[in-house]
């Protein structure tokens, strides 16, 4: 049986429906992952913390389709800012209190961040997203995931 996790109980708690998907914990790329779930990349969506220059202002939690890019002139565009950087993974783990490669926007609920998600995701009707936990992915519907993260749609991205 598998625990659950603080963004199982987020959707539950919102009465949002979720499937639950398992991979080897020790897997970490999003790609490789889609290809054992039987999913296509473009549905598995990595969430990566992103730091602004200004001190003070919400660090960003992005999420990306697996087989791309996050393109920072475009996320500074979309945030209106002039530089932005990406959290090592010592900085987004601190940040988050998630090990990369678990990071999931769902399970930060109520914390200072500000989510963003791809534009592409509006093409789909629902995404695969980390459930908090290296191993576990959710599946959840494009409309619940934005909704429930006050995502805002942005085009992030550039192809790998």
């Amino acid at each position: 049986m598998i625990e659950r996790t603080q963004a199982m109980r987020a959707l539950e708690g919102k009465r949002i429906p979720y499937e639950v998907l398992t991979y080897p914990d020790d897997m970490r790329d999003a790609v490789e992952i889609a290809l054992l779930l039987g999913v296509s990349p473009d549905e598995v969506f990595k969430t990566l913390v992103v730091l602004p220059p200004e001190s003070g202002k919400k660090p960003l939690l992005v999420m990306i389709p697996a087989c791309t890019q996050l393109d920072l002139k475009k996320l500074a565009e979309a945030v209106g800012t002039k530089k932005l950087k990406m959290a090592t993974h010592k900085e987004a783990e601190q940040l988050t209190g998630l090990q990369v490669g678990g990071i999931s926007a769902v399970a930060l609920l109520g914390k200072p961040f500000t989510a963003y998600m791809d534009g592409s995701a509006t093409g789909l009707t629902h995404v695969f997203i980390s459930a908090g936990k290296r191993g576990i992915q959710l599946k959840i519907s494009v409309g619940d995931l934005v909704k429930l993260t006050n995502a805002r749609i942005a085009a992030v991205t550039s192809g790998l």
